[in-house]
This record gives C-alpha cells, sequence and structure tokens, in this order.
C-alpha cells in the first residue's frame, strides 16, 4: 500500500479514533512511568493519546463536513481493557488489549462501511488496536506487572492532525 499523500494548505490529515477523557491520559501516563525508558525513547505527549481506528491522510477541506456527516455509525458504550504491553520492531511502545473486543471490531467494521460509502480510503483496514506511548523505544522494559488500564468508551473523534504535532479533535460522535 503506497503511503497516503501529505496535507497541503487545502487539505487536512485526519483520522478516527477514540479519544481518552483526563482520567484515563492519567492511567496511562502513570503506566508510562511504570516502564524502564532507554535513552532517548520518545514519549508521546500526555495530549496526544489516543486510539487510532482508520488514518484518512491528506482529505481535502472541503470534504470534511460530507465526512463529519458520514461517519455516524450506530455506536453502545463499551470497554477496552489494555493489558498487554510490547515495543514492536519499528521501535514504537505500545499497550494494547491482549483479547480484541468485539465491540471495537464491530466499531471499526461499521466505520470502514461509512469510509467506503463516502469513497474514503483508509490507511487501517485491518484493526490493530493500541495506544503507543513512546518512539525510539527499543530496549525499552516494560513492567514486569502490568495492572490494566480499563478503557470505558463512551464514543469516537474525527481528530485533524495539524503541523506542529499537535492534535485536534474536529468532531466526537455520537
Amino acid at each position: 500500500m503506497s503511503s497516503p499523500p501529505a496535507p497541503t494548505a487545502s487539505s487536512a490529515r485526519l483520522f478516527v479514533g477514540l479519544w481518552p477523557d483526563d482520567a484515563l491520559r492519567d492511567a496511562l501516563c502513570a503506566h508510562c512511568e511504570r516502564w524502564g525508558w532507554v535513552p532517548g525513547a520518545r514519549l508521546v505527549p500526555r495530549s496526544k493519546l489516543h486510539m487510532t481506528l482508520h488514518f484518512l491522510g491528506a482529505v481535502p477541506r472541503e470534504r470534511i463536513g460530507e465526512l463529519t456527516a458520514g461517519l455516524v455509525v450506530p455506536f453502545v458504550p463499551f470497554a477496552v481493557q489494555l493489558d498487554g504491553v510490547d515495543v514492536w520492531p519499528n521501535q514504537v511502545a505500545v499497550l494494547q488489549p491482549r483479547a480484541m473486543p468485539h465491540a471495537l471490531q464491530g466499531l471499526h467494521a461499521r466505520l470502514q462501511s461509512a469510509l467506503a460509502r463516502l469513497q474514503q480510503p483508509s490507511a487501517h483496514e485491518q484493526l490493530l488496536p493500541h495506544v503507543t506511548l513512546a518512539r525510539k523505544a527499543k530496549g525499552s522494559r516494560p513492567p514486569a506487572q502490568v495492572d490494566p488500564v480499563v478503557w470505558r468508551v463512551q464514543g469516537y473523534a474525527l481528530i485533524e492532525s495539524l503541523p506542529a504535532s499537535v492534535y485536534r479533535p474536529l468532531h466526537y460522535y455520537p
């Protein structure tokens, strides 16, 4: 698969994801403090912690309204237990569910169908749910005992990735 196009002044770099509340951000940050990070590991800033469901890449700004309306899908709140830790071969440290919640998989599939109706490609057709904790983390040691972080999912969001590495939710669902 080719890389999504880079954003321009007339486009926005978008993704659909789960956006944590402050209490969950606190729990994720507390989890991060229990790792043994290698020098040079780059922890994800608190304000950028999230779970991507579908990465859309550069989308013309005039499509944002259409996408906002078209991404309304049936939703029932659910919980995701983040209880698995890993450092992937690309040096990304993650916290992830060891078991795939059916509700999360269903939400991902409903959003995929909505994106297909909108003729909007997604770079995340396969769901690999995780929260990125750090980059350049090869050799970092996860905590010996992982206390699960339970994410009580109350909705999802359409999010813009702005220059200077800032994420801004554009719309919350439901």
